[in-house]
């Protein structure tokens, strides 16, 4: 089990797209979600599907356990998905020493760019790149479960 401190952010104009060192295509889907826990499937690139769950608030920490599933059998539970299935490239940038994934969002979520960062411990706010906008981290309506869920798309900075 690892534990880690999640933080999101809107992105801030397109500065960061000249860092980036490698980029995902992602397609996620959840199979059950409730306050204080998730179980999500997530195919990367069309070749590997990896089951999560996650347990705790979401605020920064929580408890996440991974295991990699069978391509076949993660496109046949795509069937059961609630909500919808949720399309992003995530770009990988780093600063100062931190990996950042930066979502860029496709399909009924077009526009929406969002920042992780997730570190064993909490970075100071003089460390974190020029780049990132307003921190969205524990306002559920940018957790990809809700995101998976609701028929409202939050707000996008570009």
């Amino acid at each position: 089990m690892a534990k880690e401190v999640e933080r999101k952010f809107l992105v801030n104009g397109q500065e960061w797209r000249s860092l980036v060192e490698g980029r995902i295509r992602i397609r996620q889907f959840y199979l059950a979600s409730n306050t204080g826990r998730s179980v999500r499937l997530r195919i990367s690139d069309g070749e590997v599907a990896t089951l999560t769950l996650k347990f705790g608030s979401r605020g920064r920490v929580r408890d996440e356990f991974e295991y990699q599933v069978p391509l076949a059998e993660a496109e046949e539970m795509m069937d059961f998905a609630i909500g919808r299935v949720i399309e992003k490239t995530r770009h990988h940038v780093s600063h100062r020493g931190r990996l950042y994934e930066i979502d860029v969002f496709g399909g009924e979520l077009r526009g929406l760019i969002i920042a992780e960062l997730e570190t064993p411990e909490d970075v100071p706010a003089s460390e974190l790149p020029a780049w990132l906008g307003r921190e969205v981290t524990g306002d559920p309506r940018y957790y990809n479960a809700s995101l998976a869920h609701s028929d409202d798309v939050p707000e996008a900075v570009a």
